[in-house]
């Protein structure tokens, strides 16, 4: 099975580009369509959230369905919460048969957070071993040591954090993502290109890909909620006084702006592969994020 077009995209020489789109609570996509069709040819994949958030939605595998029907290049998020290794490995599969082989491996946010608090979490796996798992089904083999008929082939990422509280246990799960197999990360949401610049003199000396998250932020509001509720998140001062200057409804787009000046800085200054785009509801605003920045879309 040939490599995934992102995988091609991954060992170039391109400044990478990938967005994310969460799916609805419910059968209605039209929303969804909509924001794959705007961002399919603007960026060079696509997430689909799993049940971000312990929030029950449209399924991630669906999402992605979606995506690929509508032209674009989808990232699978596998969370390890919610299904156990046979469901997990099931998915992969029939990702894959689907010609679905970018997978984000994520452990997964507590229940707690979520809507259906009285779910019980499965955490069968953690995002390590769901790497692991993935290397031995593209070996030829399930987790059971039983052989498949028709081996998956995938291209594999996880997440990490450079501007966590405590940074040294972030760097030895680092690690062991890449010991398992992990081909690329996207951050968690990075403000202070400080601590990216500090992730990358130790990340460099690994034979990985790194694309730098940026959250797109509305509001000070929204921006001080964050630094307060969210582990690990630090939106700077400078950057709430930008936003509280932005006058009333304004929030949005002064939030593109840095959004927008955070990705230039990091393609202008090499700090590292790539960039990650979230913008938290607001999707239809990434190609004018990206036309701000003076990014090129995805190539063909």
């Amino acid at each position: 099975m040939a490599n995934s077009l992102f995988e091609e995209k991954l060992y170039s020489d391109k400044f990478l580009v990938t967005s994310e789109v969460g799916p609805p609570k419910g059968m209605d996509v039209a929303d969804m369509v909509h924001h794959i069709d705007l961002l399919k040819d603007k960026v060079d994949a696509i997430n689909i959230t799993d049940h971000q958030s312990s929030v029950m939605r449209f399924p991630s595998l669906g999402g992605c369905l979606l995506v690929k029907e509508r032209g674009g290049e989808p990232i699978f998020q596998v969370t390890c919460r919610d299904r156990n290794r046979l469901a997990i490995q099931a998915d992969l599969l029939l990702a894959c048969s689907r010609g679905i082989q970018n997978v984000l491996c994520l452990t997964g946010d507590s229940i707690d957070v979520g809507d259906h608090k009285e779910a019980k979490p499965v955490f069968d796996l953690d995002s390590v071993q769901l790497l692991r798992t993935i290397k031995t089904m593209e070996s030829g083999k399930d987790l059971g040591g039983s052989d498949f008929k028709g081996s998956p082939k995938f291209c594999v990422g996880a997440s990490v954090h450079p501007e966590a509280d405590f940074i040294e246990p972030q760097l030895i799960k680092f690690e062991k993502k890449v010991a398992a197999g992990a081909q690329f990360f996207q951050t968690q949401g990075i403000f202070g290109l400080e601590s990216l610049r500090r992730f990358m003199q130790y990340a460099s000396q690994f034979e990985v890909k790194i694309l730098a998250g940026i959250i797109v932020l509305s509001s000070a509001r929204m921006a001080q909620y964050m630094n307060d509720n969210v582990p690990g998140i630090i939106v700077p001062q400078p950057i709430i006084d930008e936003l509280s200057s932005a006058g009333k409804g304004k929030g949005l787009q002064k939030g593109m702006e840095i959004a927008a000046r955070l990705v230039r800085t990091i393609k202008e200054e090499n700090l590292c592969h790539g960039v990650h785009i979230m913008a938290v509801g607001n999707e239809g605003i990434v190609p004018d994020i990206l036309e701000m920045a003076q990014i090129v879309g995805a190539a063909p």
